[in-house]
Protein backbone atom coordinates (compact mmCIF):
# COMPACT_ATOMS: atom_id res chain seq x y z
CA UNK A 1 0.00 0.00 0.00
CA UNK A 2 3.10 2.25 0.18
CA UNK A 3 5.66 2.75 -2.22
CA UNK A 4 7.64 5.46 -3.78
CA UNK A 5 7.63 8.97 -5.67
CA UNK A 6 10.42 10.08 -7.65
CA UNK A 7 13.71 11.84 -6.49
CA UNK A 8 13.36 15.77 -6.08
CA UNK A 9 12.91 18.89 -3.65
CA UNK A 10 9.63 17.69 -3.03
CA UNK A 11 10.02 14.12 -2.67
CA UNK A 12 9.64 14.25 1.03
CA UNK A 13 6.52 15.71 0.45
CA UNK A 14 5.88 13.52 -1.65
CA UNK A 15 6.52 10.11 0.46
CA UNK A 16 4.38 11.16 3.07
CA UNK A 17 1.88 11.58 0.65
CA UNK A 18 1.81 8.45 -0.56
CA UNK A 19 2.11 6.88 3.06
CA UNK A 20 -0.92 8.13 4.08
CA UNK A 21 -2.79 5.98 1.38
CA UNK A 22 -1.58 3.07 3.71
CA UNK A 23 -3.95 4.84 5.97
CA UNK A 24 -6.56 5.31 3.83
CA UNK A 25 -6.65 1.99 2.47
CA UNK A 26 -6.49 0.35 6.17
CA UNK A 27 -9.26 2.60 7.41
CA UNK A 28 -12.01 1.43 4.86
CA UNK A 29 -10.93 -2.07 4.98
CA UNK A 30 -11.83 -2.23 9.00
CA UNK A 31 -15.31 -0.51 7.56
CA UNK A 32 -15.70 -2.89 5.48
CA UNK A 33 -14.97 -5.49 7.80
CA UNK A 34 -17.00 -4.37 10.67
CA UNK A 35 -19.96 -4.07 8.35
CA UNK A 36 -19.99 -7.85 7.86
CA UNK A 37 -18.27 -7.45 4.25
CA UNK A 38 -15.55 -10.17 4.45
CA UNK A 39 -13.57 -11.76 8.03
CA UNK A 40 -10.70 -10.15 9.29
CA UNK A 41 -10.06 -10.88 13.03
CA UNK A 42 -6.69 -8.86 13.00
CA UNK A 43 -7.57 -5.43 11.26
CA UNK A 44 -8.73 -4.23 14.21
CA UNK A 45 -5.45 -4.40 16.09
CA UNK A 46 -3.77 -2.17 13.63
CA UNK A 47 -6.49 0.43 12.49
CA UNK A 48 -9.07 2.42 14.77
CA UNK A 49 -12.86 1.82 13.33
CA UNK A 50 -13.50 4.84 10.83
CA UNK A 51 -15.49 8.00 12.62
CA UNK A 52 -17.31 8.23 9.62
CA UNK A 53 -19.72 5.53 7.05
CA UNK A 54 -17.99 4.59 3.51
CA UNK A 55 -19.85 4.64 1.15
CA UNK A 56 -21.33 1.09 -0.04
CA UNK A 57 -19.81 1.77 -3.17
CA UNK A 58 -16.09 1.78 -1.32
CA UNK A 59 -16.84 -1.05 0.33
CA UNK A 60 -17.94 -2.81 -2.38
CA UNK A 61 -15.02 -1.75 -4.34
CA UNK A 62 -12.71 -3.06 -1.45
CA UNK A 63 -14.36 -6.32 -1.10
CA UNK A 64 -13.53 -7.17 -4.76
CA UNK A 65 -10.16 -6.09 -4.32
CA UNK A 66 -9.37 -8.42 -1.11
CA UNK A 67 -11.61 -11.28 -3.04
CA UNK A 68 -9.97 -10.93 -5.97
CA UNK A 69 -6.26 -10.82 -4.65
CA UNK A 70 -6.69 -13.63 -2.05
CA UNK A 71 -8.02 -15.86 -4.97
CA UNK A 72 -5.06 -15.19 -7.13
CA UNK A 73 -3.12 -16.02 -4.24
CA UNK A 74 -4.74 -18.94 -3.13
CA UNK A 75 -4.84 -20.46 -5.97
CA UNK A 76 -0.60 -19.98 -6.33
CA UNK A 77 -0.13 -21.49 -3.10
CA UNK A 78 -2.71 -24.76 -4.41
CA UNK A 79 -0.47 -24.88 -7.30
CA UNK A 80 3.08 -25.35 -5.39
CA UNK A 81 1.01 -27.16 -2.46
CA UNK A 82 3.19 -24.42 0.05
CA UNK A 83 6.09 -24.81 -1.55
CA UNK A 84 6.90 -21.24 -1.91
CA UNK A 85 7.89 -17.84 -1.05
CA UNK A 86 5.20 -14.57 -0.56
CA UNK A 87 6.78 -10.93 -1.15
CA UNK A 88 3.80 -8.91 -0.78
CA UNK A 89 5.73 -5.17 -1.78
CA UNK A 90 4.53 -1.82 -0.41
CA UNK A 91 2.26 -4.63 2.33
CA UNK A 92 1.22 -1.42 4.94
CA UNK A 93 -0.23 -2.54 7.65
CA UNK A 94 -1.89 -6.12 5.50
CA UNK A 95 -2.99 -9.07 7.73
CA UNK A 96 -2.30 -11.69 5.21
CA UNK A 97 -0.03 -13.48 7.15
CA UNK A 98 -2.38 -14.48 9.88
CA UNK A 99 -5.26 -15.47 7.28
CA UNK A 100 -2.61 -17.90 5.59
CA UNK A 101 -1.81 -19.50 9.34
CA UNK A 102 -5.25 -19.59 10.32
CA UNK A 103 -6.17 -21.33 7.46
CA UNK A 104 -3.38 -23.47 7.27
CA UNK A 105 -1.93 -21.83 3.79
CA UNK A 106 1.14 -20.75 4.95
CA UNK A 107 4.03 -20.50 2.26
CA UNK A 108 7.71 -21.56 3.14
CA UNK A 109 8.20 -18.23 4.33
CA UNK A 110 6.33 -14.59 3.98
CA UNK A 111 8.08 -11.21 3.37
CA UNK A 112 6.56 -8.05 3.84
CA UNK A 113 8.29 -4.67 2.40
CA UNK A 114 7.57 -1.28 2.70
CA UNK A 115 8.94 2.30 3.80
CA UNK A 116 10.25 2.32 7.29
CA UNK A 117 7.89 5.10 9.01
CA UNK A 118 5.07 2.03 8.39
CA UNK A 119 7.11 -0.96 9.09
CA UNK A 120 8.12 0.80 12.43
CA UNK A 121 4.44 1.00 13.54
CA UNK A 122 3.36 -2.16 12.20
CA UNK A 123 5.98 -3.66 13.99
CA UNK A 124 5.50 -1.99 17.70
CA UNK A 125 1.48 -3.04 17.41
CA UNK A 126 2.94 -6.70 16.77
CA UNK A 127 4.97 -6.13 19.89
CA UNK A 128 2.27 -4.62 22.04
CA UNK A 129 -0.39 -6.95 20.92
CA UNK A 130 -0.82 -10.76 21.68
CA UNK A 131 -3.29 -11.87 19.32
CA UNK A 132 -0.36 -10.70 16.77
CA UNK A 133 3.17 -11.77 17.92
CA UNK A 134 1.46 -15.31 19.15
CA UNK A 135 0.94 -16.87 15.49
CA UNK A 136 4.39 -15.57 14.65
CA UNK A 137 6.38 -16.99 17.56
CA UNK A 138 4.19 -20.23 16.82
CA UNK A 139 5.19 -20.70 13.83
CA UNK A 140 9.08 -19.51 14.87
CA UNK A 141 12.07 -22.05 15.60
CA UNK A 142 15.60 -22.24 16.40
CA UNK A 143 17.25 -19.23 17.38
CA UNK A 144 15.52 -16.27 18.77
CA UNK A 145 13.67 -14.42 16.92
CA UNK A 146 14.67 -11.26 15.38
CA UNK A 147 13.02 -7.86 15.90
CA UNK A 148 14.42 -3.78 16.11
CA UNK A 149 12.46 -0.66 15.18
CA UNK A 150 12.30 -1.52 11.27
CA UNK A 151 12.81 -5.13 10.40
CA UNK A 152 11.11 -8.44 11.89
CA UNK A 153 12.93 -11.93 10.99
CA UNK A 154 11.09 -15.28 12.18
CA UNK A 155 11.41 -18.94 10.67
CA UNK A 156 8.48 -18.02 8.34
CA UNK A 157 7.30 -14.28 8.81
CA UNK A 158 9.80 -11.10 8.24
CA UNK A 159 8.88 -7.73 7.76
CA UNK A 160 11.58 -5.21 5.68
CA UNK A 161 11.44 -1.36 6.32
CA UNK A 162 13.00 -0.83 2.74
CA UNK A 163 12.45 1.68 -0.25
CA UNK A 164 11.32 -0.48 -3.16
CA UNK A 165 13.10 2.10 -5.35
CA UNK A 166 16.72 0.99 -4.23
CA UNK A 167 16.63 -2.61 -5.28
CA UNK A 168 20.37 -3.16 -4.07
CA UNK A 169 18.88 -2.44 -0.53
CA UNK A 170 15.90 -4.69 -0.63
CA UNK A 171 17.39 -7.24 -2.54
CA UNK A 172 19.93 -7.29 0.45
CA UNK A 173 17.59 -7.08 3.02
CA UNK A 174 15.68 -10.03 1.61
CA UNK A 175 18.97 -12.59 1.40
CA UNK A 176 19.88 -11.54 4.91
CA UNK A 177 16.02 -12.95 5.49
CA UNK A 178 16.42 -16.20 3.88
CA UNK A 179 14.68 -15.75 0.63
CA UNK A 180 15.39 -18.46 -1.26
CA UNK A 181 15.39 -17.34 -5.32
CA UNK A 182 15.09 -20.74 -6.33
CA UNK A 183 11.80 -21.29 -4.52
CA UNK A 184 8.92 -20.27 -6.64
CA UNK A 185 8.12 -17.03 -5.60
CA UNK A 186 5.25 -14.82 -5.88
CA UNK A 187 4.99 -10.82 -5.76
CA UNK A 188 1.94 -8.88 -4.56
CA UNK A 189 1.82 -5.43 -5.16
CA UNK A 190 -1.87 -2.77 -4.48
CA UNK A 191 -1.76 0.45 -5.77
CA UNK A 192 2.12 0.57 -5.16
CA UNK A 193 4.18 0.55 -8.57
CA UNK A 194 1.18 3.66 -10.24
CA UNK A 195 2.98 5.87 -6.76
CA UNK A 196 6.97 4.71 -8.94
CA UNK A 197 7.93 6.55 -11.99
CA UNK A 198 7.71 4.11 -14.76
CA UNK A 199 11.22 4.00 -14.95
CA UNK A 200 11.52 2.98 -11.57
CA UNK A 201 8.49 0.28 -11.41
CA UNK A 202 9.88 -1.28 -14.80
CA UNK A 203 13.29 -1.62 -12.59
CA UNK A 204 11.46 -3.64 -9.92
CA UNK A 205 9.27 -5.82 -12.54
CA UNK A 206 12.81 -6.58 -14.18
CA UNK A 207 14.78 -6.93 -10.83
CA UNK A 208 11.91 -9.81 -10.06
CA UNK A 209 11.82 -11.36 -13.23
CA UNK A 210 15.98 -11.89 -13.35
CA UNK A 211 15.99 -12.60 -9.73
CA UNK A 212 13.10 -15.54 -9.88
CA UNK A 213 12.97 -18.35 -12.66
CA UNK A 214 9.69 -19.71 -11.49
CA UNK A 215 7.50 -16.81 -9.82
CA UNK A 216 3.79 -14.79 -10.53
CA UNK A 217 3.43 -11.45 -9.93
CA UNK A 218 -0.35 -9.81 -9.08
CA UNK A 219 -0.70 -6.14 -8.91
CA UNK A 220 -3.77 -4.20 -7.84
CA UNK A 221 -4.15 -0.42 -9.36
CA UNK A 222 -5.80 1.87 -11.61
CA UNK A 223 -6.67 1.64 -15.38
CA UNK A 224 -8.32 3.74 -17.91
CA UNK A 225 -7.17 6.79 -16.65
CA UNK A 226 -7.55 8.61 -19.55
CA UNK A 227 -11.00 9.07 -19.74
CA UNK A 228 -13.22 12.29 -17.42
CA UNK A 229 -13.15 10.03 -14.30
CA UNK A 230 -10.25 8.92 -14.37
CA UNK A 231 -8.39 12.69 -14.38
CA UNK A 232 -11.06 13.52 -11.66
CA UNK A 233 -9.34 10.25 -9.54
CA UNK A 234 -5.89 12.28 -10.93
CA UNK A 235 -6.99 15.56 -9.92
CA UNK A 236 -8.46 14.80 -6.42
CA UNK A 237 -4.63 12.83 -5.73
CA UNK A 238 -2.83 15.60 -6.38
CA UNK A 239 -4.52 18.02 -4.42
CA UNK A 240 -3.74 15.91 -1.94
CA UNK A 241 -0.18 15.99 -3.00
CA UNK A 242 -0.72 12.18 -3.82
CA UNK A 243 1.33 12.27 -7.68
CA UNK A 244 0.34 9.15 -9.56
CA UNK A 245 4.24 9.29 -10.92
CA UNK A 246 3.29 6.03 -13.25
CA UNK A 247 -0.24 6.73 -14.38
CA UNK A 248 0.97 6.30 -17.88
CA UNK A 249 1.19 2.22 -17.57
CA UNK A 250 -2.83 3.08 -16.57
CA UNK A 251 -4.19 3.48 -19.54
CA UNK A 252 -5.77 0.45 -20.63
CA UNK A 253 -5.32 -3.57 -19.09
CA UNK A 254 -2.79 -3.88 -22.33
CA UNK A 255 -0.53 -1.10 -21.26
CA UNK A 256 -1.10 -2.89 -18.06
CA UNK A 257 0.21 -6.04 -19.45
CA UNK A 258 2.75 -4.72 -21.62
CA UNK A 259 4.78 -3.26 -18.77
CA UNK A 260 5.15 -7.08 -17.69
CA UNK A 261 5.81 -9.09 -20.87
CA UNK A 262 8.57 -5.84 -21.69
CA UNK A 263 10.28 -6.58 -18.44
CA UNK A 264 10.67 -10.08 -19.35
CA UNK A 265 8.00 -11.79 -18.06
CA UNK A 266 6.52 -14.73 -19.76
CA UNK A 267 3.19 -14.77 -19.54
CA UNK A 268 0.40 -11.49 -18.80
CA UNK A 269 -3.07 -11.23 -18.63
CA UNK A 270 -5.23 -8.07 -16.79
CA UNK A 271 -8.91 -7.89 -15.42
CA UNK A 272 -10.65 -4.81 -14.80
CA UNK A 273 -12.77 -5.07 -11.61
CA UNK A 274 -16.14 -5.10 -12.93
CA UNK A 275 -14.86 -8.72 -14.66
CA UNK A 276 -13.32 -9.82 -10.96
CA UNK A 277 -16.96 -9.20 -9.10
CA UNK A 278 -18.99 -11.10 -11.76
CA UNK A 279 -16.35 -13.87 -11.34
CA UNK A 280 -16.42 -14.03 -7.57
CA UNK A 281 -18.22 -16.41 -5.93
CA UNK A 282 -21.47 -15.95 -6.61
CA UNK A 283 -23.61 -16.57 -3.20
CA UNK A 284 -20.75 -14.63 -1.71
CA UNK A 285 -21.53 -11.31 -3.49
CA UNK A 286 -25.38 -11.93 -3.19
CA UNK A 287 -24.79 -12.00 0.71
CA UNK A 288 -22.66 -8.68 0.86
CA UNK A 289 -25.03 -7.20 -1.49
CA UNK A 290 -27.85 -7.34 1.11
CA UNK A 291 -25.54 -5.74 3.46
CA UNK A 292 -26.39 -1.66 2.33
CA UNK A 293 -28.54 -0.55 -0.07
CA UNK A 294 -26.72 0.76 -3.01
CA UNK A 295 -28.37 3.43 -4.44
CA UNK A 296 -25.62 4.53 -7.74
CA UNK A 297 -25.29 1.33 -9.21
CA UNK A 298 -23.92 3.27 -12.25
CA UNK A 299 -21.56 4.55 -9.60
CA UNK A 300 -20.06 1.37 -8.72
CA UNK A 301 -19.49 0.40 -12.18
CA UNK A 302 -17.59 2.98 -12.74
CA UNK A 303 -15.45 2.63 -9.59
CA UNK A 304 -14.99 -0.92 -10.83
CA UNK A 305 -13.86 -0.23 -14.73
CA UNK A 306 -11.20 2.30 -13.41
CA UNK A 307 -9.15 -0.69 -11.28
CA UNK A 308 -8.03 -3.79 -12.11
CA UNK A 309 -5.59 -6.91 -11.59
CA UNK A 310 -2.90 -7.97 -13.24
CA UNK A 311 -1.08 -11.17 -13.41
CA UNK A 312 2.29 -12.16 -14.88
CA UNK A 313 4.53 -15.33 -15.03
CA UNK A 314 7.79 -17.27 -15.90
CA UNK A 315 7.24 -20.79 -15.05
CA UNK A 316 10.14 -22.90 -15.59
CA UNK A 317 8.91 -25.26 -12.97
CA UNK A 318 6.04 -26.21 -15.55
CA UNK A 319 3.50 -25.31 -13.22
CA UNK A 320 0.73 -24.33 -14.96
CA UNK A 321 1.07 -20.45 -12.94
CA UNK A 322 -0.20 -19.00 -16.64
CA UNK A 323 -3.97 -21.37 -15.81
CA UNK A 324 -4.46 -18.77 -12.91
CA UNK A 325 -7.37 -17.03 -13.74
CA UNK A 326 -10.30 -15.57 -13.06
Amino acid sequence: MSRGAGPGPDSDTADEAVRSTCDDASICKRFAVSCGYWKDPYIQYFVRQAKERKAPEINRGYYARVQGVNLLLNAFLRKTECNCQIINLGAGLDTTFWRLKDENLLPKKYFEVDFPAIVARKLYNIKSKPPLSKPIMETHSGDSLLLDAHSLDSARYSIIGADLRNLKDMEENLKKMSMDPQLPTLLVAECVLVYMTPEKSASLLQWATNMFSTAMFINYEQVNMMDRFGQIMVENLQRRQCNLAGVDACQSLQTQTERFLSSGWDSADAWNMMKVYSSLPQEDVMRIEKLEFLDEKELLEQLLLHYCISRATKDSLGLGLAGIMF
